[in-house]
């Protein structure tokens, strides 16, 4: 069964909202460096526009690396019993993240299937939790997916698990390279679909309708 988070009915539930910030976050010394940026590129700070510039971006990354101090474990632990070990499939889960290199944004949707086999799934908004919380750190989108799977297969242990990424990175449109439009796909497989070619393919080729 195939099911779009983009019209989930507890939607609300899986949309991105208000983070709690991790433990440990530090927002005066975020706003001190800040500072200290806007003075290193010759601004003053102190000028009205960017008076509150500091505390404006320590609440955004309050926010967009919440996920340091969150674990998928509490919401891939809440379970219910399902008959039958047809796959599950959920896609177009939103996320945002931030490159690891640059720290600066990179955003798309995640694919994730698993095939049940122990009677037990999880809602599917906890799968679009545990991408949320995985995303909301400094990251790779290659480690990334790779995380996602990894997360799915030790709280459900699935017969088999594919987890698909597309996402746009700003680190390339601003920057260097200044590819605007260029996307990145990125899949990690696990269980028996690692090695069950015509499964794996017929699941990928559901989740991106090619």
């Amino acid at each position: 069964m195939i099911h779009d988070a983009r019209t989930c009915d507890d939607a609300e539930d899986t949309a991105d909202g208000e983070a709690s910030r991790a433990a440990g976050f530090d927002q005066p010394r975020i706003e001190a460096a800040v500072r200290e940026i806007l003075l290193a590129i010759g601004e003053d700070p102190d000028r009205e526009g960017l008076m509150d510039t500091p505390r404006r971006v320590a609440g955004a990354y309050g926010e967009m690396f919440s996920g340091m101090g969150e674990s998928p474990e509490a919401h891939l632990a809440r379970q219910f019993p399902q008959d039958g070990s047809d796959p599950v499939m959920v896609i177009n889960i939103p996320f945002t993240s931030m490159c690891e290199h640059h720290l600066l944004p990179f955003s798309g949707v995640a694919h994730i299937a698993y095939q049940p086999q122990h009677g037990r799934v999880v809602g599917l908004s906890k799968l679009a939790r545990t991408v949320q919380i995985l995303a909301r750190r400094p990251q790779q989108q290659e480690r990334l997916t790779q995380q996602i799977r990894e997360a799915i297969e030790e709280h459900l242990d699935p017969a088999g698990v594919l987890v698909m990424l597309e996402a746009t990175h700003s680190c390339m449109q601003i920057r260097g390279a200044k590819a605007h439009g260029a996307g990145m796909k990125t899949r990690s497989v696990g269980g028996r679909w690692e090695r069950d070619a015509a499964t794996r393919r017929e699941i990928q080729e559901m989740m991106v309708g090619k």
